[in-house]
């Protein structure tokens, strides 16, 4: 977690995992539950027929209401119910885990816009799980089949050190976070003390490996021996590797140097590349960014912005996971509005959850690799910048982590949820750590008991 300086202006993955439904004798359109090779074996073809027949430049990267070509006139489809006749009137529908606007339009025969206007959405990528939408009229109804369910979803915290290991077994914990700040004459062994305790103890290892120099100087870091050190560090065996953190900020990454394109090219894709060489079987994580309004091209760019310019540049190539920071909430992960802070989705859980998964079209999912909520209970005083969570009780700090944990696993576009954190206990007038501890400065855990 980084000090609040923007805070107030505010899949391991797999592949994709696709299904598909036919929408006439040859073409498919994709839909989730199913991968490539499973509709190439479901056709009797070969993925590389289909590969070859729509120019996929890579099979593991097809998505969501994407039409398929079957390159053969022997396949037979599977078999398809007729769409229900449409009503007389437009109706409404509930948005379902895993929906997005656009793919809402689509299934009821309209457009964004149309459904943007009738329902007074201000920025289509907002919608969240439980809203009403309006529908226009002549819409079918909506399909009675329930979302897939998320079998991948993994629970773990942020930790100094394994203390408190009943505490987070309590809490469905299986995976810690250990964030290390690299410097250029780091040796890799430095971190694999942290890979070995993991590992006895029973835990998948996130690292988030990022720079040790707040506010580096311009052109002051070495991709190339980040990209060695991160190399040499997955031939160690940690289970995942995030890289970098909040680099749309100046407390992170170079002031003036703050671009999407140039962390993809620089560091992600090599790092990327480097560590699935050194060891295919670690979990490429994009480095979570700072959750942020604030933007003036120079000391920060926007999350949403940079989001935008990352998915551009092809980051979802080079990552298994798109990190996602959430430390700022002090309402329920359900609401949308209400917050002290203002409207800015970065405020709420459900409107962050989908505008980083609809960057990326549902190509990747999601890993929060920060998620948590501060509570001043307990402690004699609360920082001026933190005020927004003047009123959040230890019990709405304890409710909220749980029903943030429900809302992701049930929402089938998260695959990693790391608390932050599990017993910090630094508390200062500038970053209260230790109010967002799950374990309290009574040694009481309440969210131990809310977390799945």
């Amino acid at each position: 977690m980084k000090k609040p300086r923007w805070l107030a202006v505010l899949l391991a993955v797999g592949l994709v995992t696709v299904g598909v439904t036919a929408v006439s004798a040859l073409t498919y359109r994709v839909k989730w539950g199913d991968t490539l090779s499973r509709i190439a074996a479901q056709f009797n073809v070969t993925v590389n027929d289909i590969v070859q027949s729509n120019n996929i430049a890579d099979p593991n990267l097809i998505y969501v209401d994407q039409l398929l070509e079957i390159p053969t006139a022997d396949s037979t489809p599977p078999p398809q119910e007729p769409p229900p006749p449409p009503p007389s009137s437009g109706g409404t529908y509930t948005v379902q885990s895993g929906d997005t606007l656009s793919a809402i339009a689509g299934r009821f025969g309209t457009t964004v816009a149309i459904l943007a206007q009738i329902n007074n959405i201000a920025n289509p990528d907002l919608i969240y799980v439980g809203q009403v939408l309006q529908l226009a009229e002549g819409s079918p109804p909506p399909p009675s089949e329930p979302p897939p369910p998320n079998p991948g979803f993994a629970i773990g915290g942020q930790s100094n050190n394994f203390a408190h290991q009943a505490e987070m077994t309590q809490a469905g914990m299986t995976w810690v976070k250990i964030q290390h700040k690299w410097n250029p004459a780091d040796d890799p062994a430095v971190v694999a003390g942290h890979i070995q305790e993991a590992h006895q103890n029973g835990y998948k290892i996130l690292l988030t490996i990022t720079g040790d120099t707040p506010y580096p100087a311009a052109n002051s870091i070495d991709f190339n021996a980040y990209v060695n050190f991160v190399a040499a560090v997955a031939a160690l065996n940690p289970d995942a590797i995030e890289i970098w953190n909040e680099m749309n900020i100046d407390f992170e990454w170079p002031a003036g140097q703050i671009n999407p394109a140039a962390y993809v090219s620089n560091l992600l894709a090599p790092a990327y590349n480097a560590i699935k060489q050194a060891n295919p079987d670690v979990m490429v994580i994009s480095g979570a960014l700072a959750p942020t309004g604030f933007d003036n091209d120079y000391n920060a760019w926007a999350d949403d912005r940079y989001l935008a310019g990352m998915n551009a540049a092809g980051a979802a190539n080079y990552a298994d996971c798109i990190g996602v920071h959430h430390n700022a909430g002090a309402t329920s992960p359900t609401a949308s509005s209400g917050h002290p802070g203002g409207s800015h989705y970065s405020w709420y859980f459900l409107p962050t959850l989908n505008l980083y998964y609809n960057s990326f079209g549902g190509a990747r999912q999601l890993c929060f690799t920060e998620i948590g909520y501060l509570s001043p209970e307990g402690f004699d005083s609360l920082p001026a910048n933190f005020g927004w969570a003047a009123e959040t009780s230890v019990a709405e700090h304890a409710q909220w982590l749980g029903e943030a944990a429900d809302l992701a696993a049930n929402s089938g576009k998260v695959r990693l949820f790391i608390v932050y954190n599990v017993d910090f206990d630094k508390y200062t007038d500038t970053d209260p750590q230790a109010g967002y501890a799950i374990v309290r400065p009574d040694g009481s855990c309440p969210a131990c008991g809310t977390l799945p």
